[in-house]
């Protein structure tokens, strides 16, 4: 972990515990790969062991943690082979909800998104990743919602775990983060036009980028680490 956590008040509760632990993992407090050392997180967080095994099995099930039999758990690492299947269903999943959600939403849902868009353009006018990200991702699951469809709004939320760190990271880069800034511009307005194949394709488009960039990434961290 990079540094301490603020703690969380008692009494708390697992799930809780879970969304901390999931900023972390996300934010790459916790590194892909690295193991869940519980004595820290207990002592960084002020829980005890029962609040956090509870919320590690949780992010077990949404795809964020591995637990090894015997050897606790640990954050995690896709690589290059599943980062691409990943984001293939993604980039799938996505289009589905923008195709949908252009035929069903309402103006409120639509006045809502372009709210949280604005918000999202402050925080990247400030350079602020991580108010940027939950911003971002919240206009994503929006869309997702708007789409009307639980089933596919469920088969989302599950993919969409597994690549939130990774998403995260792809924003690093000055260049690409202003590439995907102009990619949610364009959803948005294709969404205020209810223009549904427009939609589809721009985010078909911003997750192949993000795919991309992400493949850079690991390409360039593999080329990095000692032989």
């Amino acid at each position: 972990m990079s540094q301490q956590a603020p703690s969380i008040p008692r009494p708390v509760l697992h799930e809780q515990v879970a969304a901390r632990l999931r900023q972390m993992l996300v934010e790459g407090d916790i590194a892909p790969g690295a193991k869940l050392n519980e004595r820290a997180l207990c002592e960084a967080l002020r829980i005890s062991r029962t609040p956090l095994r509870e919320a590690i099995k949780m992010l077990a099930a949404e795809g964020l943690v591995e637990l090894l039999p015997n050897r606790g758990s640990v954050a995690v690492q896709l690589d290059e082979e599943d980062v691409r299947h990943t984001f293939e269903v993604m980039a799938g999943l996505e289009a589905l909800s923008g195709q949908l959600a252009a035929e069903r939403i309402g103006a409120a849902e639509v006045a809502e998104i372009e709210a949280m868009h604005f918000e999202m353009l402050a925080a990247y006018t400030r350079r602020d990743l991580s108010t940027y990200y939950r911003l971002n991702a919240a206009i994503h699951r929006a869309i997702n919602v708007a789409a009307g469809n639980p089933v596919l709004t469920s088969t989302y939320n599950q993919v969409n775990a597994r690549l939130q760190a990774l998403r995260f990271r792809s924003n690093q880069d000055g260049e690409k983060w202003q590439r995907a800034v102009a990619e949610h511009e364009a959803m948005v307005a294709a969404l205020k036009a209810r223009d549904g194949a427009a939609l589809a394709r721009v985010l078909t488009q911003h997750l192949h980028h993000k795919r991309d960039v992400v493949i850079e990434q690991i390409r360039a961290a593999q080329n990095a680490s000692p032989t």
